[in-house]
């Protein structure tokens, strides 16, 4: 991955003071006016529950109802009312916040459309496979964690499923398809679920490339997951684009919670903003919002591990952020933060964060950090960091055959196509495939998984010589990269490098 998911524009304040200054501008008995177009909000209740009063007050308010999450106190609403939040909330004293997300998301950028140099493609041709699981010589990042020791051990209970929250996965694949829980599979790019196959076919490339490196079935070709034997769910939380939205977070998570998927892989950032600041009422409803959601699935069951994100920054340290919002294009603006202000979904209580490294064994020149973010380590790639093992010094994994790839990789039995990228959103998929293992052997509370991950990493310490880093300072901060902690835990590496022969008591 290239610089990771950025958020999108910041309409939310301007917005709600637009919404402020229509209320008041209005008669008391008039209707809300009509915006140019449709907007989705998310509106957030005080309780932990939605009144039919509450949902009537929304349609008098001039806004449709998407969707109703009463068991966390949201609701997805669409209106073209001017003023529509500051409307809502003046008639309805439940309302604890509302936040048009119009224009709010990550777009998912990598550097899968990057393409090879002659070198590197003259070594890649002749990585063509032929034989049962061909490529599996190229996957240095499953020999860094011991995953094949691990799976002769236990590759993974088929009644285990990870929900991949992505952009969705090509269903069609053939590394993928014995693996795909279609019954658990679902889009929700609108807010609201829809099962249709269609839907969360992912046409982008990223969730493909990241459900691989989770489940990637041992059927003879191509490749081979962390967890094999388990099953996938393609959650699609993004628009064809690769932009994440905050309804699509919140769907996917109650998504997860009720359809008792065990573990969730999220490979992306959920807010309008690189760090959504508590202290403003928008960006507050909004990470509420999301927050309640990610609770409730884990009260549920599910383990979540979430990448930690590309820009060299220091998340426990936030001091500026420069690229927010970035949609449209050059709406970025300069902004002093602090830790009132957080990422989703690393910094949700209970998340597992996941930073990168390369064949090297170094943290990626990219990844984020942080002491208090970090939980473990795990290969997403580094194209400095190049080994016998590790050519070009990415991670591959699935593609879908029509998405566009820079160092693609074909296998010759099944013609399946696959890809090279770098990123830490190749490192969490890692993890989430360990968390599957280690359910699958009996551990399903997920703070237990949790612990069991983070006891039995590898301790890594903070590189004694940090001039690997030098000329990679934090695109937010500006500040170089620093290493804090010891041996046991550290802002790089976090518990350690993740081992899936040692979290299954191997």
């Amino acid at each position: 991955m290239r610089a990771f998911p950025r958020f999108m524009a910041p309409v939310a304040a301007v917005a709600m003071a637009a919404g402020l200054m229509a209320a008041t501008a209005l008669p008391a008995t008039s209707a809300p006016a009509a915006t140019a177009e449709a907007q989705t909000y998310i509106v957030l209740y005080k309780g932990n529950g939605v009144a039919a009063k509450s949902l009537a007050a929304v349609e008098q308010a001039g806004g449709s109802l998407v969707q109703n999450y009463p068991q966390i106190g949201v609701a997805i609403v669409k209106s073209d009312r001017a003023g529509f939040a500051a409307s809502l909330k003046k008639s309805d004293a439940a309302v604890a916040g509302a936040a048009s997300t119009a224009g709010f998301g990550v777009q998912v950028k990598d550097d899968a459309g990057d393409a090879a140099s002659a070198d590197e493609a003259a070594l890649e041709a002749g990585a063509t496979g032929t034989g049962s699981e061909a490529l599996a010589a190229l996957q240095w990042d499953m020999d860094q964690i011991k995953a094949p020791e691990a799976q002769a051990i236990n590759p993974g209970n088929q009644s285990v499923v990870v929900g991949n929250i992505d952009t969705g996965l090509d269903h069609t694949h053939p590394d993928l398809a014995p693996n795909i829980d279609f019954s658990r599979s679902v889009s929700c790019e609108s807010g609201a679920p829809d099962t249709d196959p269609a839907a969360w076919m992912d046409i982008h490339g990223h969730g493909t490339h990241t459900a691989g490196t989770i489940a990637a079935a041992k059927n003879g070709i191509g490749m081979v997951g962390v967890a094999p034997n388990v099953k996938i769910a393609g959650i699609k939380s993004s628009n064809n684009d690769g932009y994440f939205f905050p309804e699509m977070v919140v769907c996917s998570f109650m998504w997860a919670a009720e359809k008792g998927i065990q573990v969730t892989n999220n490979s992306y950032y959920a807010d309008p903003w690189l760090y959504n600041c508590k202290n403003d009422p928008g960006q507050r409803a909004i990470w509420e919002a999301e927050r309640r959601a990610i609770r409730y699935a884990q009260s549920k069951g599910t383990t979540v591990v979430a990448a930690e994100g590309n820009a060299s920054d220091d998340l426990s340290h936030p001091t500026q952020d420069l690229s927010s919002p970035d949609y449209p294009a050059g709406s970025e603006q300069e902004r002093e933060i602090s830790n009132a202000c957080a990422v989703v979904p690393v910094e949700v209580p209970g998340v597992i964060g996941v930073t990168s490294n390369g064949n090297k064994g170094f943290k990626s020149y990219f990844s984020n950090y942080g002491v208090s973010t970090a939980d473990v380590i795990a290969p997403g790639g580094d194209a400095r960091q190049i080994t016998p093992a590790a050519t070009n010094g990415r991670v591959l994994s699935t593609w879908p055959s029509n998405a566009a790839c820079g160092r693609p990789v074909t296998d010759a039995t099944s013609g399946a196509k696959y890809c090279y990228a770098q990123g830490t959103s190749m490192a969490s998929p890692h993890v989430a495939g360990v968390a599957a293992l280690v359910v699958s052997s009996g551990v399903t509370n997920p703070g237990a998984v949790a612990a069991r991950i983070q006891n039995t990493a590898d301790d890594v310490a903070c590189p004694t010589d940090m001039s690997f880093y030098d000329g990679f300072v934090g695109q937010n901060s500006q500040l170089p990269q620093v290493c804090q902690g010891g041996d046991g835990h550290n802002s790089f590496n976090g518990h350690g490098q993740v081992n899936a022969l040692k979290a299954i008591g191997g």
